[in-house]
């Protein structure tokens, strides 16, 4: 599952609108995220008793960010909420197309690099902070942020992901 949605917004819009959530490829990732996140934490990321369709309305549509990208050697974001999106100032489209390493300074990669590394031996992550950037270069810090290795249903890794609900926008200096 290292796709990252790519082309189904052609065939989608040959069947007429849709919402990105209502995506059957969405709704495969929310479902892989949140059994994922499941498996690491040994809780729901949200509530769980709805029909999968549902699950990914209420991720995507969740008032905390939620974000992940593929296995890569040099990750591709494959998902943004749209808390996400707003943060970051960038479409769906943009987003599924952008370098994970990206969401960082030049200056914080490294810092982020190490720290995959960390998610990727252990699995998981509690309590991250870090600066990072969106689309229009506003710095911002991200506080208390959780991370996890994506578990596909073979139990072969297929990507990373992070959750947070806080975050402080910084000065253009600091």
């Amino acid at each position: 599952m290292e796709e990252n949605f790519q082309g189904e917004s052609e065939w989608e819009l040959s069947q007429g609108p849709i919402l990105i959530y209502q995506s059957k490829k969405v709704i495969e990732h929310t479902k892989l995220l949140l059994n994922s996140y499941k498996h690491w934490k040994h809780e729901d990321l949200i509530e769980a008793n709805v029909d999968d369709k549902k699950l990914s309305e209420n991720l995507y549509l969740a008032p905390f960010v939620v974000l992940s990208h593929d296995g890569a050697e040099d990750p591709v974001l494959s998902y943004g909420n749209q808390a996400a999106l707003d943060l970051w100032g960038m479409t769906w489209d943009s987003f599924i197309h952008t370098p994970s390493r990206l969401t960082a300074e030049p200056i914080h990669r490294d810092e982020r690099s190490g720290l995959l590394h960390h998610v990727a031996e252990y699995g998981f992550c509690e309590n991250y902070s870090g600066i990072r950037i969106s689309n229009s270069g506003k710095r911002f810090r991200i506080e208390n942020a959780y991370l996890w290795t994506l578990i596909d249903e073979q139990g072969k890794t297929c990507g990373q992901a992070a959750t947070f609900n806080k975050w402080t926008y910084l000065d253009p200096l600091g």
